[in-house]
């Protein structure tokens, strides 16, 4: 057993009241991550209590426990200990008061602060999931129907449905093991992928529409603002899994996805294929992420601050090919 996990399994053994948290606009790798933590820690007779600052994909409630999560903007309890997945720092939270308890930190995006009284940080896991499978193990608790469905979702979500480069044959041999408990991956793909409604369908095909692609034909830019999602009838919820449609077409190697907040400030994500580090960019713009999947705010005129991610990413891609030659 690795001494990072034996110290989280010692920290739980000895503790009962838990708060686990996750960043907010939290995604199926930290929903997924949190909801497995806790089904286990309940199994041990622990009290485990799921608070988070904005709610859970909508593809996502219909899920068992996915509607009990706590919603909230600070925790005034007194807990044992706060696990916090998939967060660099805790502020990623949006949940104040966290740090009030002892803090565990269980990672797996690079840049993280090392903020916990306890700290495991593995940038091999392909989702932060793989990492709640190996606690679950060395917890000695049985891989409940449950347990398995949740960690399989945040694997699903987290390398893009088994497309990022973060996939190893550990997480292959994982999977074997959730669907040996009972996970049905048809469902799951279903569930998280093919729940349209005509509001988001008619989102999509209004951002789509409007889709730019960088003079090499590698770069696909896509923007919205509220008026588009108004007009479509629904909310950037709906945006949800948008961003990965350009990379479908064979010739473009990342996307560029803005999202217009207040004033001029704008939530980027960004994605790419292969070895292309769009985590990098993010980093530069105080974001964070992975190789393949990575975000940042940033705050000015959108033709300017398209110009300016369009030639940091242009650049990244460049040195990947650069790298190969």
């Amino acid at each position: 057993m690795a001494p990072e996990i034996a110290s989280i399994v010692g920290a739980i053994r000895a503790r009962q009241r838990f708060v686990l948290s996750s960043h907010a606009r939290p995604d199926g790798d930290s929903i997924g991550s949190q909801l497995a933590m806790a089904y286990a820690l309940r199994a041990l007779g622990k009290d485990a209590t799921v608070v988070n600052a904005d709610p859970a994909p909508p593809t996502l409630m219909a899920l068992p426990g996915v509607p009990d999560i706590r919603i909230a903007p600070r925790v005034d309890e007194a807990f044992d200990a706060a696990i916090i997945m998939e967060c660099g720092d805790l502020s990623r939270t949006g949940v104040a008061g966290l740090d009030a308890s002892v803090v565990i930190n269980i990672d797996h995006h690079p840049g993280n602060t090392n903020y916990g009284r306890i700290n495991w940080f593995d940038s091999r896991a392909a989702a932060c999931g793989e990492m709640v499978f190996d606690l679950v193990v060395a917890l000695g608790v049985p891989l409940s129907r449950e347990i398995a469905t949740y960690v399989y979702l945040a694997i699903l979500t987290d390398t893009g449905s088994f497309h990022y480069s973060s996939l190893s044959a550990r997480t292959f041999d994982i999977c074997r093991q959730l669907l040996e408990a009972g996970v049905d991956p048809v469902a799951m793909a279903r569930q998280v992928f093919d729940d349209n409604t005509p509001g988001r369908l008619r989102l999509h095909g209004a951002i789509l529409s409007t889709m730019q692609v960088d003079r090499t034909g590698r770069i696909a830019v896509l923007a919205v603002d509220p008026a588009i999602a108004q007009a479509a009838g629904t909310t950037y919820e709906d945006t949800e899994g948008l961003i990965n449609q350009p990379l479908t077409v064979k010739e473009i190697q990342a996307v560029i996805f803005f999202k217009k907040m207040d004033g001029d400030q704008y939530r980027v994500s960004l994605r790419s294929k292969g070895s292309i580090d769009i985590g990098a960019v993010a980093k530069e713009h105080g974001g964070g992420g992975h190789k393949n999947a990575a975000g940042c705010t940033v705050t000015g005129a959108l033709d300017a601050l398209r110009a300016t991610l369009v030639g940091q990413v242009a650049h990244a891609i460049a040195s990947q090919s650069g790298a190969r030659s």
